[in-house]
């Protein structure tokens, strides 16, 4: 295979929006909870930051390294700990030795991509979940999550950027009842923020989705092909993030842990109906999409019938009209035609009068 058959492979991928899944980068051979970070951030730095909270105080902080952020989260109240990149695993790993963290949980921390899930580990309970933002275009980002008695660890895949600031906002100003309730329901505002921040994104592919019926009701051209498939691929990320998460949630609703309150599996119950509704969203995107796909590959069609009428009722047309040029284009002597003076002119007005009659017949059957 040449390098020029590869580039025009590669080319024709990215412009019908094919893109090869992520698969997790996993060591052959290493031991259980081996913390590495992954190749793309290794050696980069990560970014912490501090909420603690309380009925009655609030504070933030951005600490520079993790002994001070456990040395400023080991006051009472709640602490929320936010850990921006995984790019330094041994900061993971002195978090999870404070915590008293499970070593694997922390190992599925620094493996990206990893299936969503949740489990519970007696003191403190690890979810692992997909984050979907515009920025500009649809990103997923692995967010973990712990939480057990007065903490709440969160740490995101990537730099920069979250879904997290109405939580945020919400421990400021002591909105809600965020401040005086637990950990398990800090745990449920960041979750309920991870799927609220699917809807936008949802909103976004229904605009693309209506722009598109446009363009292919009206003029199909070849660009609508690639953006039908780049939305479809999105709509099938979607899905399968929204599916873990209702998974995700479902689960937690199911274990019997004392971690969560009862009051609290109120609002995990609401959080899983907007999973469910996210969810019923994406498969009607899914099936406009796909009949969008049949009315374009049906207008492709009905187009190119148009174009071969066409070139069949003209080369109808031609077809006399050849019949009579070939016959005086014969080479016999003993043609009375070729020898009268206004043979050529009555042979021409004999082609237009045959073209002429079936053009008429053409358009009384309604084929032109």
């Amino acid at each position: 295979m040449t390098v020029a058959w590869k580039r025009r492979q590669a080319r024709l991928r990215k412009a019908l929006g094919f893109k090869r899944p992520r698969v997790p980068k996993i060591r052959v051979g290493m031991p259980p909870g081996t913390l590495a970070a992954p190749e793309s951030q290794r050696g980069q730095p990560a970014r912490l930051s501090l909420m603690t909270f309380s009925p009655e105080e609030f504070q933030e902080f951005e600490p520079k390294t993790v002994e001070e952020c456990l040395e400023l989260a080991g006051g009472a109240g709640i602490a929320w700990i936010n850990v921006e990149g995984l790019g330094q695993p041994d900061l993971l790993a002195k978090l999870g030795e404070r915590f008293d963290l499970h070593l694997l949980a922390l190992e599925d921390v620094v493996t990206v991509p990893q299936r969503p899930k949740v489990e519970t580990y007696g003191d403190h309970c690890f979810l692992l979940l997909r984050m979907v933002r515009m920025s500009p275009d649809i990103e997923e980002e692995q967010v973990s999550l712990f939480f057990g008695p007065g903490f709440v660890l969160t740490v995101q895949e990537r730099l920069g950027g979250d879904v997290f600031e109405p939580v945020r906002e919400r421990i400021r100003r002591n909105r809600g009842r965020i401040r005086t309730a637990g950990a398990d329901y800090l745990a449920y505002s960041l979750l309920d923020a991870i799927v609220d921040g699917i809807f936008p994104v949802l909103e976004v592919v229904g605009e693309r989705m209506e722009a598109l019926e446009d363009e292919v009701i009206g003029e199909a051209t070849h660009h609508a092909l690639p953006k039908i498939h780049s939305l479809r691929r999105d709509l099938l990320g979607l899905r399968r993030t929204i599916w873990a998460t209702r998974e995700v949630l479902l689960g937690l609703q199911r274990q019997e842990s004392r971690l969560i309150a009862p009051e609290t599996r109120i609002f995990l119950r609401d959080c899983h109906d907007h999973a469910v509704e996210g969810l019923e969203l994406v498969e009607t995107y899914r099936e406009n999409a796909a009949a969008l796909m049949e009315v374009y590959l049906s207008a492709q069609n009905q187009r190119l019938n148009e174009v071969m009428k066409v070139l069949t009722v003209i080369s109808t047309l031609f077809i006399p009209l050849t019949f009579i040029a070939s016959i005086y284009g014969m080479n016999f002597q003993e043609m009375p035609e070729l020898g009268w003076r206004y043979g050529y002119p009555a042979v021409l007005a004999a082609m237009a009068v045959v073209a002429g009659g079936l053009i008429l017949y053409f358009r009384h059957r309604r084929w032109w």
